[in-house]
């Protein structure tokens, strides 16, 4: 019963540092060409790269705009514009 237990948990924590992931690699994806072309050699572990998307917000694709509109921390900035 209590590996049972162990094992549903372990499942639990495994399927949500996946879903994580992958939430936090949207716009890396929709973003790639933009990073590349605005914000090559800027840190992503200290969220520079999503600062600088943000800063060129007016110049990156619509789709890396939609990905930062509704991921993290930039959630909805486009309604408040």
């Amino acid at each position: 019963m209590i590996r049972t237990v162990l094992l549903a948990a372990a499942i639990v924590v495994v399927s949500a540092t996946s879903a994580l992931a992958q939430g936090t690699g949207v716009v890396s994806a929709q973003c790639a060409a933009d990073i590349q072309t605005f914000c090559a050699g800027k840190g992503h572990a200290s969220g520079q790269t999503r600062s600088c998307l943000e800063a060129n917000r007016d110049k990156v694709s619509a789709d890396c705009r939609h990905a930062l509109d509704t991921t993290g921390p930039g959630r909805g900035r486009r309604s408040n514009r």
